[in-house]
């Protein structure tokens, strides 16, 4: 799985994958900071739209997946957002303005 090294995570791919509300609310549910299923954080969309929005969020930086058998892990990349762009989760996370 492709995961691009802290100092190649850009600005404009972040907010591209954040733009979409399915995962924008993917992001929201892994705030904790835990290691979840994926199939446990988004339920009622069909497992191939899911697997498009798990790329473009891995691919962009925003979330780590790591693959365990037949499960793969998915969390938040919080500390290196935090380290690329400081403040701008709390932002995405406080902001309810979306619906």
């Amino acid at each position: 799985m492709l995961h691009p090294e802290r100092e190649q995570i850009a600005l404009e791919d972040v907010l591209a994958a954040l733009g979409q509300p399915v995962r924008l609310d993917v992001v929201r549910r892994l705030a904790s900071g835990a290691e979840k299923f994926c199939s446990e954080v988004v339920q009622g969309v069909p497992k191939s739209t899911m697997t498009h929005h798990w790329r473009v969020l891995r691919e962009a930086g925003v979330i780590r997946q790591r693959p365990e058998g037949r499960n793969v892990f998915v969390s938040l990349r919080r500390d290196d957002l935090d380290a690329r762009f400081p403040g701008l989760l709390d932002i995405v996370l406080n902001d309810r303005t979306d619906g």
